[in-house]
């Protein structure tokens, strides 16, 4: 066994841990990279980048059937397996940023297996034994599959083999009402499937629920089937028909399963007991620096450290890491400035609080401003009216902010900045905006805050009619 001593080692060649070995190695530690399956992880190759490119295809076809703005849609014809194509050629050209070639090229030691802790400083990956002055574990997370009675029976798709899907199917059930749930059935009702969700509560359920029905009212516009409150009791059938039923003993019966449920950190086989690491919820157990208390060797990022699971997260998580391993800096993970963006049409964002745990927190203090897409210029123009931004707004400061509509994972952007910065709405209302962009939509929020301060306030009249005199 060959015995590598080392400064940092990296578990998992996900996006964050991807960041932390080439941000290291660049800043000149040494490190070793441990990855026992694909380099990229889950959003390269079966999350973020196949899913939106297939939402691509869906949207181009959507829009061709369209009758709208003077020109006649039509029947349209899908090539699902071309559009898988395009799938796998949009994960191959972010493939080379990826690789290990390049990650080697900038001097980080790959090791293409599986890594298991043998004691509190130490690892093992095929052959070798590696000795770290620290670990950083990032092994992301993947697809939950629940206890259903009959599922072990039945063939079943997860957000790690839809991918690879090459013949339509004729009629896609989805588990779960969540993102991936959702994306996924819009993705496929574009492309010709007849498409049953299935949620166990509410779909969205994370969401803004009135920002959320808006979206969903959409979705079952186009013929996608929603059903909330259905538990799911048992499935049943083979391949080509499979049968879901719900603890109320509706069934629902369709070609093909895919169960979007929910995700599991990727902990198992880590031995992270022999480190003396506690797990918590399956993840590991870390302070607000993202250190194990336990064992100060040891870190965690992404989906790895519990909570938001998203590769934004991972991404800031290991500048964090950075901070602290290689600049020997204090870094602390907040969450309260951390959007997520759901990729339907429409689109569905999130920074800081909903409207709902806004006034649990608040209380009284708590305004909240809107703003409707049906009054922007250019919503008006491009036929993209469907959508209302919600700011939760606290002495000044934003809080909150909850978007629904055309391009709303670009609108949150500002306000991920404001909260991240905690700058005031006054910061928002000062910017001035190119006309006519949909970005307009957030100084309008923005100034629908001061409006009520400025046009109804008796004093400010006073002060006018007084300025007039001179």
């Amino acid at each position: 066994m060959t015995k590598i001593k080392t400064d940092i080692c990296v578990i998992g060649a996900g996006s964050g841990g991807l960041s932390v070995a080439a941000g290291a190695a660049q800043m000149g530690a040494d490190v070793v990279l441990l990855e026992g399956h694909k380099m990229g992880g889950d959003c390269l190759n079966y999350g973020c980048v196949p899913s939106k490119a297939l939402l691509a295809a869906a949207h181009k076809a959507h829009a061709m059937r369209q009758d709208r703005f003077g020109v006649t849609g039509g029947p349209v014809t899908v090539d699902y397996a071309a559009a898988k194509d395009h799938v796998a050629d949009a994960i191959a050209t972010i493939e080379p940023n990826d690789s290990q070639d390049r990650f080697e090229g900038l001097g980080v030691r790959v090791i293409r297996a599986y890594g298991r802790f043998t004691g509190h400083a130490t690892m093992e990956a095929g052959e070798h034994e590696i000795t770290a002055r620290r670990f950083v574990v990032a092994t992301g997370s993947g697809p939950l599959v629940p206890p259903i009675p009959g599922l072990g029976d039945v063939p079943y798709l997860t957000n790690e083999t839809i991918f690879d899907l090459r013949e339509t199917p004729r009629h896609l059930i989805v588990i779960g009402a969540g993102p991936i749930g959702l994306e996924m059935a819009q993705a496929h009702r574009r492309l010709g499937c007849a498409v049953t969700v299935l949620e166990g509560a509410k779909a969205f359920g994370k969401d803004d629920p009135e920002l959320a029905a808006i979206a969903l009212e959409r979705m079952r516009a186009e013929g996608i089937e929603i059903v909330e409150g259905a538990m799911v009791a048992s499935v049943s059938g083979g391949a080509g028909e499979v049968t879901v039923t719900t603890k109320d003993s509706a069934r629902f019966t369709g070609s093909h399963l895919l169960l979007a449920v929910g995700r599991k950190v990727n902990t198992n086989g880590l031995d992270l007991h022999k480190a003396g690491v506690e797990i918590e919820h399956g993840a590991v157990k870390v302070d607000a620096s993202l250190r194990s208390p336990t064992n100060r060797r040891i870190y965690a990022i992404g989906d790895a450290a519990g909570g938001m699971q998203f590769t934004h997260v991972a991404n800031y998580h290991a500048g964090l890491i950075v901070r602290q391993i290689l600049m020997g800096l204090p870094a602390r993970a907040r969450t309260d400035h951390i959007p997520w963006v759901t990729y339907t049409d429409p689109e569905l964002a999130q920074v800081g609080l909903t409207e709902e745990a806004a006034r649990a927190v608040h209380g009284d203090r708590l305004a909240v401003v809107r703003f409707p897409y049906a009054e922007n210029d250019r919503a008006i123009a491009t036929g993209q009216t469907d959508g209302v931004i919600k700011v939760m707004v606290v002495k000044g400061r934003p809080v909150g902010a909850s978007i629904v509509g055309a391009q709303a994972g670009e609108l949150i952007q500002t306000w991920a900045l404001a909260l991240a910065n905690r700058l005031k709405m006054s910061a928002i209302a000062a910017m001035v905006v190119p006309y006519p962009t949909l970005g307009e939509i957030n100084k309008r929020a923005a100034g629908a805050y001061f409006g009520p301060k400025l046009f109804d306030s008796p004093m400010v009249k006073r002060i006018v009619r007084l300025v007039q005199r001179f």
